[in-house]
C-alpha cells in the first residue's frame, strides 16, 4: 500500500526508479538533433488532452514512455549550442545531482525545525554572495523563486523604508503617502518593475521611465532631473531601479554614478542584476563597479550561474531592512524564538531548498569555473558582434556588454516597413527548421531579432551558421517582394 512513498523501507525501489528516470533522459539525449522540433500547437494540445488522468498506465516505465512522447520529444533543449533565444542557460551536472536531494528530502526552508542544515547552508550562501557584491557584515537576504519575486521583495522593503523615513508626513494617511510614491527605472528595465508597482498598490503609472544613452544605459542626468522634478511636484521618490544586464541588450547602467545620485536624493537604490549577477565570479567583475553602494540587489543563479530553475536571491546591504517583510506567527516563528528562521525574511512560507544546488556546484566546480563560463559567453557575444558588423545585410543596435545581441536583416535600400515584415518571418522559419532558436523584440516600435548567448559550448561557427541561415531566409523573403515595394 505504501510502496510509492519515499522512506527507508522503499530505498531499493527508490534507487531503481530514480535510475530509470535518469536513463530516460540519458537515453534521449543522443537522439536530439537540434534545440527544438517546433511542433504545431494543435498537435501538442491534442496529444496531452487525450490522456485520461483518472486511469493510470500502471507502471513507471509506461509513464516515462508517455512523458517521452508528450514532453521530451518536443522539449526545448537549452543545452543545444544553437539555442540562442531567451535567458535560459544550460545547467551544470552537480546542480542536477543536488536537485535529486532537494526533491527527495523535500525540506521546507521556512523554519529551523524543518531544515536546520538547510537553513544554515542558505545563510552561508547569502553571506558569500553579499561578500562578492562588496556588502558589509550587516548584509542579509534570502533565496527566491526568480528575479520577479526578488525585485518585488526589494521594492516592498523600499516602500516600507519610504513610509518610515522617506519624507512622508507622519499625520498623512498611508493611502495618500503610497499614492505619492514613485519608482524610477530606465526605459529598458525589466517589466517586473511595473508589475511590482501594481502589486504594491502604487499602480503602473508610479513607475517613472528614465531615458537611456547610446549604449542603452540609464541616463544619469535624466535620472537626477526626474528626481528633482518629482520632489517639486510633491511626489515621494521611493526607489531607483538600476539594471545590471537588461533583458534585450545586456546593458549595465552606470551604477557608481547612479549610487551618487541616490545618495544625494536619499532614495533607495535597487540593482536588478538578475542577468549580470554572474559577473561577481567573472574576470569582468569591474563591470559591476558601484553595486556595493546599492541598498538591495537581485541575482538569478538560474541565469549566469547555470543552475536549474528556480534559483534566485535578493540581497540587502542592511539586513535590518528585512524587518519590513517580517510577520510573526505563534505556530511558526514566535517572537520568543532564538532560532534563525528564514521565514522572517521571505515573502514565501513553504520554500524549496534551492540553495543546495548552488552549494553543491560551488563545492564541486568552484566559482572560478563558473566565472570562466560567464567570460566565455561574453567573449562569444563580442565575436558575434564582429560577424554582424561585417555583414552588409545586417544591422545591430549596440555593442554587447554581456551576451546579448539585438540585430535585424535589412540590406541597403530596404525600408524599415519591409524589414518589419521580414524579420518576424525569419524568426518563425528559423524555429521551424529545428536547427536553431532565436528571439525577437521591438526597438522603437520596430521588429528586431535577438541572440542571447548563455551556453559556453556554443562556438563562433554556430553563430556564423545561424547568421547565414538568417541571411538566406531574409534574401528568399525579399525575392518575393517587388523591388518597388522594398523601398516604400
Amino acid at each position: 500500500m505504501h510502496e510509492h512513498l519515499f522512506s527507508a523501507a522503499t530505498a531499493d525501489r527508490y534507487r531503481d526508479h530514480m535510475a530509470r528516470g535518469v536513463s530516460a533522459i540519458a537515453n534521449h539525449l543522443p537522439t536530439i538533433a537540434g534545440p527544438w522540433t517546433a511542433p504545431a500547437v494543435s498537435e501538442v494540445v491534442a496529444r496531452v488532452d487525450e490522456v485520461d488522468l483518472d486511469h493510470p498506465v500502471g507502471d513507471l516505465d509506461a509513464a516515462l514512455d508517455e512523458v517521452g512522447r508528450l514532453y521530451l520529444d518536443d522539449a526545448v533543449w537549452f543545452h543545444e549550442p544553437r539555442y540562442l533565444a531567451h535567458l535560459n542557460c544550460p545547467v551544470v551536472i552537480p546542480a542536477l545531482v543536488a536537485e535529486v536531494l532537494v526533491s527527495s528530502v523535500n525540506s521546507s526552508l521556512d523554519t529551523w525545525d524543518q531544515s536546520a542544515g538547510g537553513t544554515q547552508i542558505e545563510r552561508r550562501l547569502i553571506d558569500w554572495t553579499a561578500g562578492r557584491l562588496g556588502f558589509g557584515a550587516g548584509a542579509d537576504g534570502v533565496f527566491t523563486s526568480g528575479g520577479t519575486q526578488s525585485n518585488l521583495q526589494a521594492l516592498l522593503v523600499a516602500r516600507g523604508r519610504a513610509c518610515v523615513s522617506g519624507g512622508a508626513d507622519p499625520g498623512e494617511p498611508l493611502a495618500s503617502t503610497v499614492s505619492r510614491m514613485r519608482i524610477f527605472a530606465s526605459t529598458d528595465s525589466h517589466f517586473s518593475v511595473q508589475k511590482s508597482a501594481n502589486i504594491l498598490g502604487l499602480g503602473t503609472d508610479a513607475v517613472v521611465t528614465v531615458a537611456t544613452d547610446g549604449r542603452r544605459r540609464m541616463n544619469v542626468g535624466a535620472l537626477d532631473l526626474a528626481l528633482h522634478e518629482a520632489r517639486l511636484e510633491g511626489l515621494l521618490p521611493m526607489a531607483v531601479v538600476a539594471t545590471a544586464g537588461t533583458t534585450d541588450f545586456g546593458s549595465i547602467d552606470p551604477l557608481e554614478a547612479i549610487a551618487g545620485v541616490c545618495a544625494d536624493h536619499a532614495v533607495w537604490m535597487h540593482v536588478d542584476a538578475a542577468y549580470g549577477g554572474g559577473l561577481i565570479v567573472s574576470s569582468r567583475r569591474h563591470l559591476l563597479a558601484g553595486v556595493d553602494r546599492a541598498d538591495s540587489v537581485t541575482i538569478d543563479f538560474h541565469k549566469t550561474f547555470f543552475q536549474p530553475v528556480s534559483s534566485s536571491a535578493v540581497l540587502f546591504s542592511d539586513g535590518e531592512s528585512l524587518g519590513h517583510v517580517t510577520y510573526h506567527a505563534d505556530y511558526l516563528n514566535p517572537r520568543s524564538s532564538a532560532h534563525p528562521n528564514q521565514v522572517d525574511k521571505s515573502l514565501q512560507t513553504t520554500r524549496r531548498f534551492d540553495a543546495l544546488k548552488l552549494w553543491v556546484t560551488l563545492r564541486t566546480m568552484g566559482p572560478e569555473t563558473i566565472g570562466a563560463y560567464v567570460d566565455a559567453v561574453i567573449d562569444l557575444a563580442r565575436l558575434g558582434y564582429d560577424l554582424m558588423v561585417r555583414d552588409p545585410d545586417l544591422e545591430v543596435v549596440t555593442e554587447p556588454t554581456l551576451s546579448t545581441l539585438v540585430f535585424r536583416f535589412r540590406p541597403d535600400g530596404v525600408s524599415e516597413d519591409v524589414a518589419d515584415e521580414i524579420n518576424p518571418a525569419i524568426r518563425r522559419i528559423v524555429a521551424g527548421s529545428g536547427s536553431a532558436v532565436i528571439a525577437g523584440t521591438k526597438v522603437g516600435g520596430r521588429s528586431w531579432l535577438k541572440l542571447t548567448m548563455l551556453n559556453p559550448a556554443t562556438t563562433t561557427d554556430d553563430l556564423a551558421a545561424v547568421l547565414d541561415l538568417v541571411g538566406l531566409i531574409g534574401r528568399e523573403a525579399l525575392e518575393e517582394i517587388p523591388a518597388t515595394e522594398q523601398v516604400r
